[in-house]
This record gives structure tokens, C-alpha cells and sequence, in this order.
């Protein structure tokens, strides 16, 4: 079983618990946010430590401006002395991109389309539809196309050999397995052919096999059809009457995008405001650079997001995931600046002591 498979397959345990898709992604997201908090937590005290050891980074590379490979030895020697990674505040984003790019796979695949992609969720209709999408009737005989659609059948097929019949039998390397013969002309019928040897099944059963049961799915439309193919020498072929469908503009994804792009300003309003000191210790270059990023990066990713199709269930992840990441923004800042406190009102107490001894002493 693959990852996408495994992923779709623990989301369908999360949903039969909670009964609703839709708070199945949210389950997830908050379980993989809840085991990556310790890396997050990590990265934030680096961002703080990093704010306390600027002024003296800074000394470094302005005495070593003109000698550039002693300077780099100065800083990795201070680094060390100070058991800090530079690298540190990366690992938690370049663990997060694969799972944001298996959960974007799984909600986009032909199994969740087929098990659970027309669930709804508050006001969203789909939980596999994108903000520009065409979605065509399932089970209805007629499959709604347009001309560069992608097709993909599901991973097994009710397959008739003579009087039996064989359920769930595997399809091996379904992505490949499906052909169409010739062009896709909307309106008309399409014609599609698997070969046999994709059927997992010994010799003596793939020489009696008279037809197959197969679930094609429109990987564009997010529409599946039942599709009975007929055995025709060596392959399987079907074919399928077509209509054509133009793209729609989803109100409700248009929603999330919106609700995203504030949890995810107000996430990075949160991470400014903590690197304040940070900044004010840089050059104006610097600042300029830092500055024009918290800007602009923010409308970069929203505007990707608009143009490629995410669909709704990855956006409720990314949602909660900027959710997640305010609160422990806000949780982790208050508790450093307890630690902080403390250790100031400690080393206050040691100088007042310090001070009356050398009074007595006087």
C-alpha cells in the first residue's frame, strides 16, 4: 500500500469515528501539527536566540568584512560556542512541504474522489472541488468532458470469467493501465482499452475472461462512471457517451482562499512582530529585503493558490494548520518571555546581592 492509499485509507478511519470527512482532515491536520510542535517549538526559541546573538553576528562581520573565509569561521566557531543552528528554523518547513504535498495527492486521487470527494462540510459543497473546477454528474452513464481531461481507473474491477465472477481484482499500475483511442471529442463517444495484462490474474483465468466492471475516473471533473468493458482480443474496451462541461467559478473554495490568506497574515503579522529586534539590528539593505518579503510572500502563495487548483479539503488543512500556528506563536513567545524574566530578576538578585557585599565589605 502506498502513502497516498495509506493516507486516504487513516482519513476513512478518522471519518467513521467523527462521521464527517471534512472534520477527518481536521483530526489529521491537528494530529500532524501536534507531533511536528516540538519541532515549531524549536524553530521559534531559534528565531529568539537569533534575535539575542544579532548584535554580536554582527560585530563578527563587520571586524572580518574584508577577510569573508575568516569571517565565516568566526561565525561557525560562534555558533558552536553558542549551540546554535543557523539551519534550525528550516527543518520543520521542509518536513511540512511533503506532508502538505501527500495530503494535496491523496484529496486530489481517483480514491478519495470515488469514497468521499462529494462530501460537504459547512459551506463547502465538495471537498474535491477547486475554485475553477467542472464537475459532472457521477453514475449517470454519460461521462461530462472536455477536450484534455486525464482519465484514470479505480485500483480493482469486477471481472467475469464465464459463469463466475471475481470481485476486487486488482488493476496493476493503474495510472498507466487505461488508454483512450484516439482524440476526445466532447459530445461524442470515447473510447477507451485496458489491456489484460493488467488484470491480476493467473493465465488460465485471463483466457476465460469475457468482461470487466471498471470505475473510471475524470481526474479533471472529478466525475466516476461505472463502466462495463468488453473483451476484445487481448484488451478490454469500453465505449463511453460524452457531453461537454465548461469550468465553474466555486464561491465557497473562493472562501477559503480568503479565510486562508488571513490566518496566514495574521500568522506572519505574529512572526514579524517577534523578529522586531531582529530587524532593527540589520542593515537598512537588510531590513529593506525582510520587509519586502513579509509583504509580498504572502500575496505570492495566495495568488499560486489561486491559479493552481487546490482543492477544498487541502485548504480546510491549511487553515487549521495557520490556526495551529497562531496559538503557538502566542503560546511559545509568552512562555520565553517568562523564561526571559526570570532569568533578568535572578541576575538582578545576584547584582543586588553582589552590591551589598561590597558594601558590608567597605
Amino acid at each position: 500500500m502506498d502513502f497516498v492509499s495509506l493516507t486516504i485509507h487513516f482519513l476513512k478511519i478518522l471519518a467513521s469515528y467523527v462521521g464527517s470527512y471534512g472534520v477527518a482532515i481536521i483530526l489529521l491536520t491537528l494530529i500532524m501539527r501536534a507531533a511536528l510542535w516540538p519541532l515549531n517549538v524549536s524553530q521559534q526559541r531559534n528565531m529568539r536566540a537569533m534575535q539575542s546573538l544579532q548584535p554580536k553576528l554582527k560585530a563578527i562581520q563587520d571586524r572580518y568584512k574584508s577577510n569573508p573565509q575568516m569571517m565565516q569561521q568566526k561565525m561557525m566557531e560562534f555558533y558552536k560556542e553558542h549551540k546554535f543552528n543557523p539551519m534550525g528554523g528550516c527543518l520543520p518547513l521542509l518536513i511540512q512541504m511533503p506532508i502538505f504535498i501527500l495530503l494535496y495527492t491523496s484529496l486530489m486521487s481517483p480514491q478519495f474522489i470515488q469514497i468521499a470527494g462529494d462530501s460537504k462540510f459547512l459551506f463547502i459543497n465538495r471537498l474535491d472541488t477547486t475554485l475553477r473546477a467542472n464537475a459532472g454528474i457521477s453514475n449517470d452513464g454519460v461521462m461530462g468532458t472536455s477536450k484534455y481531461d486525464v482519465f484514470m481507473p479505480g485500483k480493482t474491477a469486477r471481472v467475469f470469467i464465464g459463469d463466475e465472477i471475481l470481485n476486487n481484482v486488482k488493476i496493476t499500475n493503474p495510472k498507466k493501465a487505461l488508454e483512450i483511442q484516439g482524440d476526445i471529442v466532447p459530445g461524442e463517444n470515447i473510447d477507451f482499452k485496458i489491456s489484460l495484462d493488467h488484470l491480476d490474474l493467473k493465465f488460465s483465468q485471463l483466457e476465460k475472461v469475457t468482461k470487466a466492471e471498471i470505475t473510471v475516473t475524470d481526474v479533471n471533473t472529478r466525475e466516476n462512471e461505472l463502466i462495463t468493458f468488453d473483451r476484445h482480443d487481448g484488451l478490454l474496451t469500453a465505449s463511453v457517451p460524452t457531453v461537454e462541461i465548461k469550468k465553474s467559478f466555486h464561491w465557497d473554495i473562493f472562501a477559503l482562499i480568503v479565510i486562508f490568506a488571513l490566518t496566514m497574515l495574521l500568522s506572519q503579522h505574529l512572526m514579524m512582530s517577534m523578529n522586531k529586534q531582529n530587524t532593527k539590528d540589520m542593515d537598512p539593505t537588510q531590513q529593506a529585503i525582510q520587509k519586502s518579503m513579509g509583504t509580498f510572500m504572502p500575496i505570492m502563495i495566495i495568488a499560486t493558490f489561486i491559479m493552481i487548483p487546490i482543492p477544498a479539503g487541502v485548504f480546510i488543512y491549511l487553515i487549521v494548520s495557520n490556526i495551529v500556528q497562531v496559538i503557538q506563536t502566542v503560546v511559545v513567545n509568552k512562555q520565553i518571555d517568562l523564561e526571559e524574566a526570570k532569568k533578568a530578576a535572578k541576575v538582578s538578585d545576584i547584582d543586588l546581592a553582589n552590591a551589598k557585599n561590597v558594601t558590608k565589605d567597605k
